[in-house]
């Protein structure tokens, strides 16, 4: 009996503000719709968020379908890139992430480096493969995270994945028991 896990990379956002409460854009909204058309046509079991405001955008159009709340996991959180709650800028950003893919331990002060990120974030998917093993899983989550999540099953899930990568995007991994056996991207 297969377990399903779409991970939902969230929608388009503002670049500038909070990472816990920057929303999505009006196309990123435009394209949350598109995501729940899309994913009526799966018979969807629970939806489970990054507790981050574009996730749960993202992903909240698929729980009021299936008529069950978001659940919020603060584990499936984005990684950790620097201190504080502001987002890192994107000349900092590339650098940062090669050096955090060579080096899965490096971080800067006061984050988190790969290794930890992808720790924590596995270890809830474990717990959501338990708790609804042969079930179909909606996963609001995020550009990096996911790429660690999905990196950890499987070795080609890596850097030049996560640039291949779009927002939003969608990849269904097919679980038996804790092993993925299949991945594939159902965005386009």
């Amino acid at each position: 009996m297969s377990t399903h896990m779409y991970m939902v990379r969230h929608g388009d956002s503002p670049k500038a503000g909070d990472e816990r409460t920057r929303a999505l854009t009006e196309k990123g909204m435009a394209d949350a719709r598109r995501i729940t058309d899309l994913l009526k046509t799966i018979e969807i079991d629970a939806v489970v968020s990054s507790p981050y405001l574009r996730s749960v955008q993202t992903v909240e159009g698929v729980s009021r379908h299936i008529g069950k709340p978001v659940v919020i996991e603060e584990d499936l959180k984005e990684r950790v890139f620097s201190a504080g709650n502001t987002r890192i800028s994107d000349q900092e950003l590339g650098p940062l992430l090669e050096k955090s893919f060579q080096d899965p331990n490096y971080a800067l002060k006061g984050a988190e480096s790969n290794a930890e990120c992808q720790n924590r974030a596995v270890a809830v998917l474990n717990t959501l493969l338990d708790t609804y093993e042969g079930k179909n899983v909606v996963i609001g989550t995020h550009g990096a995270v996911m790429t660690l999540m999905m990196g950890f099953y499987d070795t080609r899930f890596d850097l030049d994945f996560l640039y291949s990568t779009s927002k939003p995007d969608i990849y269904r991994m097919e679980f038996n028991g804790l092993e993925c056996v299949g991945v594939q991207r159902l965005w386009s």
